[in-house]
């Protein structure tokens, strides 16, 4: 939770600067691009995660990896380094497009399938969640075959997990109580 709320914190400094200096586009695209990369690259998440990698190691790569990005951007980079909380990035990132998506009237619905979701499918989605919400959506659609089937819906700080594994733990746990 302490993580969740310092990761909001970062990503509203950062929004506030962006806009600020009226290049809060820009940076959102930096954070989506990060968002996408971290997430595809397990061996990156473990270099992040790692309490055996020192700081200025995991800042250079992440600024070589992200080289071309607003000085904002490596800002944020350099700060999180500084106060060691590099392994953060991910969730920052995600938390800045989700303030930057509510600050434009709109919200990005994050879908975890075991597969791609299908273009009608999408539409469904969005359809009901447009519906709960009222907000006018995107959707990003990460693949995480960990998850064996259904999915794992987010919309802002809400969650909705319909997925196999999910329900699996909760039965392994029941069973374990059980005994």
């Amino acid at each position: 939770m302490k993580e969740a709320r310092a990761a909001l914190r970062y990503a509203k400094a950062t929004l506030d600067f962006a806009v600020e200096k009226k290049v809060a586009d820009k940076v959102e695209g930096d954070m989506r691009d990060m968002v996408s990369v971290i997430t595809e690259n397990k061996e990156l998440q473990s270099v992040l995660a790692s309490p055996v990698v020192n700081g200025k190691a995991k800042k250079d790569t992440l600024k070589a990896i992200f080289k071309g990005s607003h000085e904002i951007t490596v800002g944020l980079i350099d700060t999180l380094a500084e106060n060691k909380r590099i392994e953060m990035l991910q969730e920052v990132a995600l938390k800045y497009i989700i303030l930057f998506e509510k600050m434009k009237g709109e919200a990005i619905a994050f879908v975890t399938s075991a597969v791609p979701l299908t273009a009608a499918l999408e539409k469904k989605i969005l359809a009901q969640v447009a519906k709960i919400t009222g907000n006018k959506l995107t959707i990003e659609n990460k693949v995480d075959e960990s998850i064996v089937g259904g999915f794992i819906l987010r919309v802002g700080d809400l969650q909705y997990d319909a997925s196999v594994a999910s329900k699996l733990n909760g039965l392994k746990r029941e069973f374990s109580n059980s005994l």
